[in-house]
């Protein structure tokens, strides 16, 4: 009903900045929660950021003063600004939307299939 794709990601240098995108599409009602998520080989599914419906973010401390995470109603699309990116930053990117679509009045979960973020020289 409601598919997530995610855009973006790629090879930058230490110091960098690279920005991500989260293009929601089908049989969308609203969103509410728009979240990113990253997973480096090895290690646990990691929150990354947050923007709620009526605007109000939340970051993890790892990435608080150089992410920036933002939406287009309009383009039912979400944004994770990424800076003074570091190797410790290189994770497969997963944005997860909180849905009401136009058939139920339930509030899903959907997730994309994540982008590739690798920071190095």
């Amino acid at each position: 009903q409601v598919q997530l794709v995610e855009s973006g990601g790629g090879l930058v240098q230490p110091g960098g900045s690279l920005r991500l995108s989260c293009a929601a599409s089908g049989s969308i009602f609203s969103i509410y929660d728009m979240d990113w998520y990253r997973q480096a080989p090895g290690k646990e599914r990691e929150f990354v950021a947050r923007v709620t419906s009526g605007g109000r973010t939340d970051y993890a401390d790892s990435v608080k003063g150089r992410f920036a995470i933002s939406r287009d109603n309009a383009k039912n699309t979400a944004y994770l600004q990424m800076g003074s990116l570091t190797p410790e930053d290189t994770d497969v990117y997963r944005c997860k939307f909180l849905v009401k679509t136009t058939t139920t009045d339930r509030a899903l979960e959907v997730w994309g299939q994540g982008t590739l973020v690798t920071v190095s020289p």
